[in-house]
């Protein structure tokens, strides 16, 4: 595939020019925003069983990372915290060192079968406090940290996204099996080996396993 390389002549370079292609904002696009969770805000997110946290490191480099458990993990403190409990991963721990670097993160709340969206923005902190993490205990398993946010902004987030997509329309859902399975795709992109169909389901297999182990 040829390398794609932007046009000088047609990148946007300031947000002067970016706003000029646009019309101006609606006061209520303005007002909406708030800086404390509200009833609604709350409502959703104890009815959220996943988000999208946003990060980025001291040098502006960006992640996203998902974050999903049964609908109200994430635990609102009061009107302006909230924590997350950290589930066992792959330990690569993006977002984790993003916070200690530059603890401003993004998230995004969201609701299966709900095409409106919740943006809350703001400080994080990575917290071992054992009372709070003993709220946060599923199977018996209490997470190593919390991650709690300060937060500074929040917002409903329209449906138009949602609806392009079709996110939730059985209709527009793509069959898995198209693509190859995880387990082969990762190792493709790692090792390279080789392995015939009676391995691969052997792998696959395994990874199920693992994820009973170690979802808590």
């Amino acid at each position: 595939m040829t390398e794609f390389k932007v046009n000088p002549d047609f990148k946007i370079a300031d947000e002067a020019a970016l706003r000029s292609l646009f019309p101006a904002q609606t006061a209520l696009a303005i007002n909406k925003c708030q800086n404390a969770l509200d009833h609604h805000a709350q409502a959703f997110i104890q009815r959220s069983p996943f988000l999208c946290l946003g990060t980025q490191n001291a040098d502006g480099r960006a992640d996203v990372s998902p974050r999903g458990d049964p609908a109200g993990f994430v635990k609102i403190l009061d009107s302006r915290t909230l924590a997350i409990p950290d589930r066992p991963g792959n330990n690569r721990l993006d977002s984790l060192a993003n916070i200690i670097a530059n603890p401003t993160v993004g998230l995004l709340f969201i609701i299966p079968g709900f095409d409106d969206t919740l943006r809350v923005n703001g400080q994080a902190s990575l917290v071992t406090d054992p009372a709070l993490l003993e709220t946060m205990i599923v199977n018996d398993r209490v997470p190593k940290l919390a991650i709690v946010i300060k937060v500074e902004e929040v917002f409903m987030h329209c449906a138009k996204a949602f609806r392009r997509s079709h996110l939730w329309s059985p209709v527009h859902f793509q069959d898995r099996r198209q693509m190859p399975s995880l387990s082969k795709i990762i190792l493709d992109q790692t090792t390279g080996a080789p392995a015939d169909d009676a391995e691969m389901q052997k792998i696959d297999a395994q990874l199920e396993v693992d994820y009973d182990k170690s979802m808590y």
